[in-house]
């Protein structure tokens, strides 16, 4: 009789505690919470209400990707060919002086020649003026400065022919030289200037190519010449690497002439 109640005990006591397990276990208390590792860092990175990020130990477990190693450059360089250059320029090479006709048609731009030839024998700009007896003007003062060109005697309305050949290089009106005429020579390291002309002539504008005898112009008094003697004003000189149509080295043109 006593074993039996204290059978029908135990197993009520049994019966208790299942149910009281059941009881917690529903109410989730029991439950371990388990969450995997890649959970765990995601949950403890995301911003806080601060909007800043968690920096406690866990989101500092996964270390920083290292990044890929540099390239390294070919140690030869690849052979510059035309095709890979960079557009206007043009590989190393020994070009040969250009010279003569050749070397500019009328509008083209100014080139460079190296060891380019004084201009020596210059052509007559008025026809039926013998240079040996003309009077070198070059030194002579002119209103506080030197000369520094040729004046030569002529009728009003005689023609004036370009010295060498090269492109007119500017038509200008100045208040001293009047209508004036700037010529640049093949080379483009000299300059012509004729000055106190009457008019151009016919069709004459800059950029365009003077053979050596052209007419360019016509003898007149512009500028600060004398209505009483109508001259042409004959300069020559050398120009700078600028190029500068009104500056240069000025050369005495009556030995060029003769």
């Amino acid at each position: 009789m006593r074993g039996r109640v204290i059978a029908s005990f135990a197993l009520g006591f049994a019966v208790g505690v299942l149910l009281l397990g059941a009881g917690l276990w529903s109410s989730g208390k029991l439950q371990t919470s388990v969450t995997p590792p890649w959970l765990q860092h995601q949950q403890t990175v995301a911003p806080q209400s601060g909007g800043l990020p968690d920096t406690s130990t866990s989101a500092q477990l996964q270390p920083a990707p290292e990044p890929p190693p540099p390239i390294q450059p070919p140690t030869t360089a690849p052979a510059t060919t035309a095709s890979t250059m960079a557009p206007g320029t043009m590989p190393p090479t020994t070009m040969p002086a250009t010279t003569g006709s050749a070397s500019r048609a009328a509008g083209d731009a100014d080139r460079s020649v190296v060891d380019a030839p004084t201009p020596m024998h210059l052509g007559m700009p008025l026809d039926g003026i013998n240079p040996e007896k003309l009077n070198d003007t070059f030194h002579e003062g002119r209103h506080g400065h030197v000369h520094e060109a040729l004046d030569i005697l002529a009728p009003k309305g005689t023609p004036v022919k370009a010295v060498a050949e090269g492109n007119v290089a500017k038509l200008f009106t100045s208040k001293d030289g009047g209508l004036t005429v700037y010529q640049f020579d093949n080379s483009g390291k000299f300059c012509f200037y004729y000055a106190h002309l009457d008019h151009y002539a016919p069709g004459l504008k800059e950029g365009m190519l003077l053979r050596k005898g052209d007419v360019l112009g016509f003898v007149g008094t512009t500028g600060d010449a004398p209505p009483s003697t109508p001259h042409l004003h004959l300069a020559v000189f050398k120009l700078g690497p600028e190029k500068q149509w009104w500056k240069g080295d000025a050369i005495d043109p009556l030995p060029l002439l003769k």
